[in-house]
């Protein structure tokens, strides 16, 4: 049995909570507060880490708690997250530089505007890669809930974003 490690298996998630809570409450330092405050409960919890099925899972799981939490005492659900950076090719014009940022910041903004379980499902499905059952045990659902949620977020980006395209709204 493996033994776990603050440092080896623990501290390397901190990339992957930042981004979950910083999706949650599209606030930089809030979701900073937010790592710290995971990394310390699940500290508290270390006694408990050999009987757990996924340390992973259960500081996703505690992270994105602690994030609905703020994000529902600040309100802050409407704010758009804009990139912070972002890698481009050189070899871009600038027309077709400022078209992809367009692109880009209206797929946030969509992004944005789901309902925080299907943001939450898309952001660990699509950018942390994580697989259904992951996403189930994380989030508390079954799989198939998971599947339907991530097919109703990214079918409602697509109408949503073919309508701004190709009319403008």
């Amino acid at each position: 049995m493996h033994t776990i490690s603050f440092r080896e298996d623990i501290l390397p998630l901190k990339d992957k909570l930042f981004r979950l809570a910083l999706r949650i409450t599209f606030d930089r330092a809030e979701a900073e507060d937010i790592v710290q405050d995971t990394l310390i409960r699940v500290w508290n919890k270390r006694e408990e880490w050999q009987q757990m099925d996924s340390i992973e899972a259960y500081c996703l799981t505690i992270a994105r708690n602690l994030a609905i939490d703020r994000s529902q005492k600040m309100e802050s659900q409407n704010l758009e997250l804009t990139p912070e950076t972002q890698e481009m090719p050189d070899a871009k014009m600038p027309d077709q530089l400022m078209e992809q940022n367009e692109q880009l910041s209206i797929i946030h903004r969509l992004i944005n505007e789901l309902p925080e379980k299907q943001r939450s499902i898309l952001q660990l499905r699509d950018i942390e890669g994580k697989n259904y059952k992951e996403i189930a045990v994380i989030l508390g659902l079954t799989e198939e809930q998971v599947k339907v949620n991530l097919f109703r977020a990214r079918q409602r980006i697509r109408l949503k974003y073919n309508e701004i395209n190709d009319y403008g709204l």
